[in-house]
Order: structure tokens, then sequence, then C-alpha cells
């Protein structure tokens, strides 16, 4: 059964634009500031330069939040974008509902004037019902936006509601997907970087039809990108093409068109990759899932044995209060404010982008300082097979082998058998998931538990032991 949690927005009142003043209020809810959780906070009050295009830009992210590509389940309901300021730029994230799609627009500095970035992240009251108020915005006035309403009432659990409270559905997996985000992107490298007319040409071809059961590979030739009918180095795997139809709207707007994907070689399986369209003072991003269906964007936390899993959840409660909601995060000085190294640091923030804390830059490729604006999810509970290693050792399901060169895992219809190195780290288990992923995508629960009990019996803390 798949958790799910339910997340409550609660708006002072709508969100609302005031054509005649030439004004647009986005209302908040819930989320952090430097100074701590907020149920309404104020991140923006100043003039936006291109509104049409900015307008528009948003109304991608909303159209990207209310997405459902596959067709084989149930459409749940849709999550309101997530807004976020570092003091510099403002940023807005939605993720699709069914997880193959992620969108981020960059508002970056060049692009807001007379008025004052604050810092935090919160979510934002947008939505469907706003396509008519987004679609009215053009640039023959002047667009005055506010991130929040700093003069809104307040009631000691939070905000007057003026839109009532509302309630939607946080599965587990979506929680985690948005949460990944970060990790995956940072593994991306530029594949290419077409013009505005080669952007236009390759993504109306791209999306002539929604073919949303139809992968493809693009190869860089020169300056542009062709099809492939197979995988090569330097190839973006591109599954349902249709899905890049939220950019098309903005292409008149746009001064590039960058395309990332990871390493991929001759044989390489379907992969994500990230496009990322160029406008003056901002950037619109797209992430796409490796199905063709949508999916999931499924990513784990870095393989890492159970010593630098746990020492790097403790180094990120250090490096965690130096964040600050700062764009472009320095390692160095992360290193130099927290007393550890710059390596240690490195795997401290890739656990942070894992709970969601931190997302990535591919432009400028670099870390930035975010929260969900849900639940706090430690990072523990999004490693979730160190958790449950944990309550194995703790329920005495792992007995030791005589000689520590193994050890068995009971299991509710049978037990798994977990093989240690020469180094006492595992290095085989008998489960499906070590036959399917080995430690691609992290170790399974029963080599996490193994190695805990050996941690635990060299250090001559008790370990329970199962019954022969």
């Amino acid at each position: 059964m798949v958790a799910t949690r339910w997340h409550a927005y609660r708006y002072p009142g709508p969100s609302v634009l005031d054509a005649g003043r030439g004004r647009l209020t986005l209302m908040t809810s819930g989320g952090t500031t430097p100074e701590g959780p907020h149920p309404a906070p104020w991140l923006f009050e100043g003039t936006v330069r291109h509104p049409e295009q900015f307008a528009r830009s948003l109304l991608a992210v909303v159209d990207v939040a209310n997405a459902h590509h596959d067709r084989r389940r149930h459409v749940p309901l849709p999550r309101d974008p997530i807004a976020g300021a570092d003091g510099e730029r403002l940023r807005f994230e939605s993720l699709s509902i069914c997880r193959g799609v992620a969108a981020r627009l960059d508002v970056l500095p060049e692009s807001l004037s007379d008025g004052t970035v604050g810092r935090g992240s919160t979510s934002v009251d947008l939505g469907e019902q706003h396509r008519a108020t987004l679609t009215a915005v053009r640039d023959t006035r002047e667009l005055r936006v506010s991130l929040g309403d700093r003069s809104a009432p307040r009631t000691p659990d939070g905000p007057v509601p003026g839109r009532g409270k509302r309630r939607v559905p946080l599965p587990e997996r979506w929680l985690r997907t948005f949460a990944e985000l970060g990790t995956a992107s940072a593994g991306f490298d530029l594949r290419a970087e077409l013009s505005a007319p080669q952007a236009t040409r390759l993504i109306a071809g791209l999306t002539a039809t929604p073919g949303y059961g139809r992968s493809v590979w693009l190869v860089p030739v020169g300056p542009a990108l062709r099809l492939s009918a197979a995988p090569s180095p330097g190839a973006v795997h591109l599954a349902a093409p249709g899905r890049l139809a939220a950019l098309r709207p903005l292409l008149r707007f746009a001064t590039a068109l960058r395309v990332y994907g990871p390493p991929v070689r001759a044989g390489s399986a379907p992969a994500v990759s990230a496009w990322e369209l160029v406008m003056p003072g901002m950037r619109l991003v797209l992430t796409l899932s490796a199905d063709p269906r949508g999916g999931g964007l499924p990513f784990d936390a870095p393989a890492r044995g159970t010593l630098e899993a746990e020492r790097a959840a403790e180094d990120a409660g250090l490096v965690e209060p130096h964040l600050g909601y700062s764009s472009g995060l320095d390692l160095g000085a992360l290193a130099g404010n927290t007393g550890l190294t710059v390596t240690r640091v490195r795997a401290a923030v890739g656990l942070l982008a894992t709970a969601g804390r931190i997302g990535y830059d591919l432009a400028e490729a670099a870390y930035f300082h975010r929260e969900l604006p849900f639940d706090a999810v430690r990072a523990e509970r999004l490693i979730p097979r160190l958790a449950a290693a944990r309550a194995l050792v703790a329920e005495g399901q792992v007995r030791l082998d005589a000689g520590a060169g193994g050890a068995t895992v009971a299991g509710p219809d049978h037990a798994h058998r977990v093989t240690f190195g020469a180094d006492g780290i595992a290095d085989d288990c008998t489960c499906h998931w070590w036959a399917e992923h080995r430690t691609s995508r992290g170790k399974c629960r029963h080599a996490i538990a193994a190695e805990l009990a050996r941690r635990g019996a060299l250090s001559g803390e008790p370990t329970r032991r199962v019954a022969d």
C-alpha cells in the first residue's frame, strides 16, 4: 500500500489581478523563512519586467501542476506550486500529478526592480482558476507583483482563510520525487544549446502529435539535435515528446533552449532529461521522466555504505543552519563554517537535497536552498531502507555468522543471505532488490541491517538474534 499524507492550504485570500492598477497579488500558505515557520510568508514586493512573459511562464508552471500523463491511474487532486526567494531572485516550482514532469521558473534579478526580495519558501495560490487572470496580463502596462500579503489578518493559528481550508493528498512517492529532483539534476550535463529558431522548429516537430507512448533519442550534431534510433555517448533520451508542449506558448519569448541529460552510452536504458528555455531575465526548466506514460522520476540517495550514510545524516544537521536560503551554495564556505571537509559537506548537501531542502540550478551548476512547504520530512525518512534496516536490527531479525563472514536476515516470507567482503562491507544479498539494482540505487535494507548488526557486535553493543 502506498503511504499518503494530507496537506492543508490556508490562504488569507485568493490571488488576484487588479488590471486597473497593474497589480498582481499572489497569496501564500505555510512555509519557512530564516526566522522559522510562518503561516503565510511574504517574499516579494516590486515590479516585474516583461509582464506578459512572466504571466505566461507562471501559467506553464500551473499547467504542469495540473498535468496527468499516466492514463492507467486515477487522477488525484493537483497541488499548488511552490514559490521561493533567496534575497535576489524568485523561483516557482511544480510537479505533475503523475510525477512525470517537473517545472521550475527562475525569475532572475534583472527582471525584478523597485522592490524587495525576501528569503523563504511557501505554497502559492495558483491553479486553473487563475488562467484567465494570467492570460490577461500584457506588456502594455507595468506589473507590480506581491508574493504574499503583508497586511493579511492573522489568527493565533495562522491566517484567516479567505478561500477556506483546502486539503489535498500528498502520496509518499510524490513527495519523494519532488524532494529528490535536486539530487538527480546535479548529475546532468549540458548536451546541446539551440538558438530560438532552432528551438521553435524542434519543439514544433516533437509535439506535433501527443505521442504519450513514444520514446526517442536525440543526438547532438553541431548546434542542432537529430533523432536517433539508439543511444550513444552524448545522446539525450526523450520520453513522450508531447509533454514538451508546455514550452510552446513561451517560444516567442525564447532566446535559447538548453538540453541536459545524464551520461549515456551505447545500450543505455531510457533516462531522464531536462529542457531549459532561456528568456530575457527568466528561465523555465522542464524535467521529464524516462517513462513515456509519466510514472514518476524515480531517484534514490546516492549509493553509499552504512557508515557513510549515518555520518552524512549527522553532518547534514551541522550544515543545514548555514544554508540561509542562498543560491550558489559555496561548499568551501560551508566547510569553513562547520569545520567539516569539503567532501563531507558535499555528501551532507546531497543528503539534504534528497530531503527536499536543496534544489539544483543546471544553468549555474550550483545548489540552492529551499524548503518544501509541507510537513517536515527528516532525511532518514527519505532513505527508507536505512530506517527499515534499523527496525530489522531492533526486532532481532539479523543473525550474524560465527566468523562474521555474512548474516541471515529474516523476512515475512523467507530469510535472505548477506555476504560481507574482506573489508566487512556487504557485497552481496539474495533479495530481489540486489539482483535488480545491486548498489546502483543504494544498498538493500538487508545488507544495511547486516552491516549495522556487525558494527554493533564489534563495538560490544547488544544485538538480538533470531531464534534458530
